[in-house]
């Protein structure tokens, strides 16, 4: 599955690694534990990360921070980008002047980015891609690459509770735990709250409203979320799942207003809102996707194709 990839790789000197940005943990666990991977297997070799960063998730740095590189950097290098569905994501542009680029991603296709591409819906994470990656080519993981690519796994099952979690989910959790890691320095990280952070999801689940068709959404302007004192990522994407888990709400959505538009996080329990995301130039899972859009009259309208959506017959 991975040859192509496998042979980019033996081929280049240098390796830039590149993902999404706003990244969450399995973006950052695929990309930190590709990087360790790479380091630990192929020590002549130059390998970098890219791109910005999420403090929630800085444990997995290990104490280094993202890399800084200049643009000379991408000549003759090969840039791979992972979990990343549409060039308009990818955390820094500059992947495309690299001599070769690959790409490793789970979501649903929207457009080819790369020269080279390994895309597969059927695994719950691109963590869970690379550990398949890393057991195809019998590459030796140090406990930090384990480490981060079990921390994406299970970030993007939502603890392995999503139905995309599957028994390749657990075989490949298997594989990565023959490496000795600590899970309870990751759950202490992930979900640990501080007092602070408890009272902002109480203030947000204050802020849940109802279409008439059942469709469970928050909005927040951007004055709101400058009182709140919280970065983008947290109100955004840390707060979707505010709604989640409750009785009779199948299909929830998070807008947050930016400079640079209304980020959208959609999220169902039952429904493929994919469509709805594509619909508005985003992209992702059938049962998670986002979009960023330009206006709070767009946001409404993609609320209503939300109701349409949660109005048909559920595709469990």
């Amino acid at each position: 599955m991975f040859e192509d990839i496998l042979k980019l790789i033996r081929a280049h000197d240098r390796i830039v690694l590149h993902r999404h940005q706003n990244p969450d943990g399995d973006a950052l666990g695929a990309q930190l534990g590709l990087y360790y991977i790479l380091k630990e297997n192929f020590p002549e070799k130059e390998i970098l990360a890219v791109g910005d960063m999420n403090r929630r998730y800085a444990f997995m740095l290990e104490g280094r921070e993202m890399d800084t590189v200049a643009d000379a950097a991408y000549n003759g290098a090969l840039a791979i980008v992972l979990d990343t569905s549409a060039k308009a994501l990818i955390s820094d542009e500059r992947y495309a002047t690299a001599k070769a680029t690959a790409r490793i991603d789970h979501h649903i296709f929207c457009e080819k980015i790369c020269d080279t591409e390994v895309t597969d819906t059927s695994f719950e994470s691109c963590a869970g891609m690379i550990a398949a990656l890393a057991m195809e080519a019998e590459l030796h993981l140090t406990p930090a690459a384990a480490k981060a690519l079990y921390t994406g796994m299970v970030t993007d099952s939502g603890r392995f509770r999503y139905d995309s979690t599957t028994a390749k989910t657990f075989a490949l959790a298997s594989f990565l735990m023959q490496t000795p890691f600590k899970t309870q320095d990751i759950y202490r990280n992930l979900y640990s709250d501080e007092l602070a952070s408890v009272k902002l999801r109480a203030h947000f689940v204050s802020k849940i409203q109802l279409t008439e068709a059942g469709v469970a959404y928050i909005y927040t302007t951007k004055e709101e979320a400058a009182a709140t004192g919280a970065d983008t990522f947290t109100i955004s994407r840390g707060m979707v799942n505010t709604m989640s888990d409750i009785r009779g709400i199948d299909t929830w959505v998070n807008f947050t207003e930016t400079e640079g538009g209304v980020l959208c996080e959609i999220r169902s329990s039952v429904h493929n809102i994919n469509k709805v995301a594509v619909k508005w130039g985003g992209g992702g899972h059938k049962r998670a996707s986002g979009a960023t859009l330009k206006s709070r009259e767009d946001a409404m309208a993609l609320l209503k194709d939300l109701d349409e959506v949660n109005s048909e017959a559920c595709d469990e």
